[in-house]
């Protein structure tokens, strides 16, 4: 980006550049992170360091978004921003047709947090498939519909992603736990909307036994034997639970169109899963 140039206001950014969209959508998951940790440390107004994470970029926070399920202690969990186009003296600024005009992004689990204990919960959930019921992705559905609903209603155009020729509207985004949230409500925008968002998800939680096998099958060879076998046992039960693959393969082909950015790290073993060995 700073070859595109800087200024002190925020940067200039390639948003036909795919490396320019995800380091847009790290800093304002970041952001989110920031703004938790501020209220935290009681950093308010010109001593908050949140602010620099969006405005850099060209976006103001419309507003946060709190969960109070631990005993009604708030604490901020997500947020909306609207991307602002600068103004120019001389002529109406335009959008680039890949820009977003709002995301949403969540942040992740913050271990030295006081109120970790609720993030390391839904952990938990992530680990037995039981995200989707709990309060804190009822209320990042709520959010993020209501958002697209009311753009709908101003604006009385379908609220897209890229698929559709139009503009990109809303960005979904997240790390970590966050990238879970983010994942379940793009999965179900997509499956009962047919909203095709764009997703950015980092280092999103997949459960899966890769890494105890790396650890306990150090050669290649054998960890291919292994999967090999999984593979092969999973084929098997497929014919045993034939409905269900039906209703999956059905499932699979309403959400095809919908590709979200996907960024892991090799080495993080919460989203080992995501690695093809």
């Amino acid at each position: 980006m700073a070859k595109n140039g800087f200024s002190s206001s925020s940067m200039v950014i390639a948003w036909d550049n795919e490396e320019h969209r995800r380091c847009v959508a790290a800093c304002l998951v970041k952001g989110v992170y920031t703004m938790e940790n501020d209220s935290n440390r009681r950093r308010v107004h010109t001593n908050a360091l949140a602010p620099a994470w969006w405005e850099s970029f060209g976006f103001r926070l419309l507003r946060v978004i709190k969960d109070d399920s631990n005993n009604n202690d708030q604490f901020i969990i997500g947020a909306v921003y609207e991307h602002v186009l600068p103004a120019l003296p001389a002529s109406k600024p335009s959008r680039h047709p890949l820009a977003p005009h709002y995301v949403v992004a969540f942040r992740g689990t913050m271990i030295s947090h006081p109120k970790a204990i609720m993030d390391l919960y839904l952990d938990l959930k992530v680990m037995v498939n039981t995200l989707p019921e709990s309060k804190r992705s009822h209320l990042a559905n709520k959010e993020v519909q209501n958002l697209v609903a009311t753009i709908d209603k101003d604006t009385g155009s379908g609220c897209g992603g890229h698929g559709d020729g139009g503009s990109c509207i809303v960005w979904l985004m997240g790390h970590s736990l966050g990238a879970s949230l983010a994942l379940d409500v793009g999965r179900a925008m997509m499956a009962e909307k047919d909203y095709n968002l764009p997703t950015f998800l980092f280092n999103p939680p997949q459960v899966s036994l890769a890494p105890a096998i790396d650890v306990l099958l150090p050669t290649k060879k054998a960890r291919r034997s292994i999967h090999a076998a999984s593979s092969f046992l999973k084929a098997r039960m497929d014919k045993v639970l034939k409905p269900h693959k039906e209703r999956m393969e059905k499932l699979f082909e309403q959400l095809s169109p919908w590709a979200p950015e996907l960024y892991v790290h090799e080495r993080d073993l919460i989203c080992k899963g995501y690695v093809v060995p």
